[in-house]
């Protein structure tokens, strides 16, 4: 499959997706959104990728944004539409899939940048990363997830500060209020982000799959999933192994 905006490498059993548009600081278009879940279709069935990584081409921008450009002269049923699509194909995509997804986020991830960063499961930072939801600035509001995603994140007295401010926090400050996990220096980032990859690989992926799904449905009363998803890994290889090494003092193999 030949992608014009975006970029992808594997290691190991990390598959690292690059979004490669730095004349516009890697701002979120259409054609971009869309080469971004056709990845994540290809990667998902790949059976040699256990961890996806997203990050942007450069260092002053991981997504500086959505391409204000191509939804200037929207109206509500154009918008609605944009939003609606974007979430079914990329950003609740990321969320529900069945690998689990880092973003290590380089310098600004503005707007549907930092929609994107919150879609995945995981977040690391660089030192000089900025982050914000510029929004309310143009007359708007997210559309991407971010007055849902960042609320459950953050708690809601600091998602309605960011949100309602349209202020960039730093790196330090978006780790503070948990917002990202770690925070490294730019030249660190990667190389950090990759040897968490490495880690969450070598464990089960079906196991790792249900505790995505138990996760994602933690706000929804997601005690009966979670009990459903521990039986149903009792009937699976990856726990026939898993056990099996534990009880023969070694290392499993999934």
């Amino acid at each position: 499959m030949n992608f014009q905006n975006i970029l992808i490498e594997k290691q190991d059993k990390t598959s690292i997706i690059t979004i490669n548009r730095p004349d516009s600081l890697n701002a979120l278009n259409g054609s971009t959104i869309k080469e971004l879940s056709n990845a994540l279709d290809l990667l998902e069935n790949d059976a040699d990728c256990r961890v996806i990584i997203i990050t942007g081409s450069g260092q002053k921008s991981f997504v500086a944004g959505a391409d204000i450009k191509e939804f200037s002269d929207f109206g509500q049923h154009e918008a609605e539409e944009l939003a609606r699509n974007g979430q079914n194909i990329l950003f609740d995509r990321i969320e529900n899939l069945k690998k689990p997804v880092i973003a290590a986020v380089n310098g600004f991830a503005l707007g549907g940048g930092l929609e994107l960063a919150m879609a995945c499961h995981i977040r690391y930072a660089s030192e000089n990363a900025k982050l914000g939801l510029p929004e309310v600035t143009l007359g708007l509001i997210p559309g991407y997830g971010g007055t849902q995603r960042l609320p459950k994140l953050v708690g809601k007295g600091l998602a309605n500060e960011i949100i309602f401010s349209a202020k960039m926090i730093s790196a330090e400050r978006a780790k503070e209020i948990r917002l990202v996990n770690e925070v490294f220096s730019f030249e660190e980032l990667l190389p950090k982000t990759k040897e968490l990859a490495t880690i969450i690989s070598r464990n089960s992926p079906q196991g790792i799959t249900k505790a995505i799904a138990a996760v994602n449905a933690s706000d929804n009363n997601g005690f009966e999933l979670e009990i459903k998803s521990f039986g149903e890994l009792f009937d699976t290889n990856d726990k026939k192994e898993g056990v099996s090494a534990f009880l023969e003092k070694r290392k499993p193999n999934f």
